[in-house]
């Protein structure tokens, strides 16, 4: 059987970490990509588990040396998957799921026709908002034009092969695992 690449997407604040880290704590054949960022680490993240963080010069020789699978720069920080990680999980007979955002899967999407694109959307804006105020992660001006990329985004996600609303974790666990399941059966 092929391995499959997962494209999983949503706005910033609709929980896909949560999601996602539900979803492989039940699922041991999957592995979750880990994308490279020019963004300083926030607190509790470590460097290789939840991203490769490098200088923003190692990420345009990356960029240069045709390394990434996909790459974009978003919030004045830059993001990409290494085309290597990808290969290795794939060699280890691992599917891989990538979490990125929408101009990267549909970057990915062109490259690798079969791999399945997912887009995780809140149960209402309102509440997309109230969950990036409740991280204080971010200023008022980031929040603000992280809400502005959402229209954005939403329209890019009919582009997608599915769409999970996030109403509630485990629902959107079961119903990406009913996919996933889906995805590999069919190869």
């Amino acid at each position: 059987m092929k391995n499959k690449l997962f494209v999983i997407s949503g706005s910033s604040g609709v929980g896909k970490g949560t999601v996602l880290k539900q979803f492989l704590d039940r699922n041991h054949d999957f592995i979750l990509s880990v994308s490279c960022t020019t963004r300083k680490p926030r607190p509790g993240e470590i460097d290789g588990v939840n991203y490769f963080y490098i200088s923003k010069d190692d990420f345009l020789k990356s960029i240069d040396n045709n390394e990434f699978l996909e790459w974009a720069e978003f919030a004045q920080n830059m993001y990409g998957t290494k085309k290597s990680f990808v290969k290795d999980c794939f060699d280890n007979g691992k599917n891989v799921i990538l979490e990125i955002e929408t101009t990267g899967a549909l970057n990915i999407k062109k490259q690798i026709p079969e791999s399945v694109l997912i887009f995780i959307v809140p149960p209402s804006l309102e509440e997309l908002e109230q969950r990036l105020r409740g991280r204080h992660t971010e200023d008022e001006n980031a929040i603000q034009k992280r809400l502005s990329e959402v229209k954005i985004e939403i329209e890019r996600a009919k582009l997608y092969d599915y769409t999970i609303v996030n109403d509630s974790v485990e629902n959107a666990v079961t119903e990406l695992e009913n996919i996933v399941k889906r995805e590999v059966k069919n190869g």
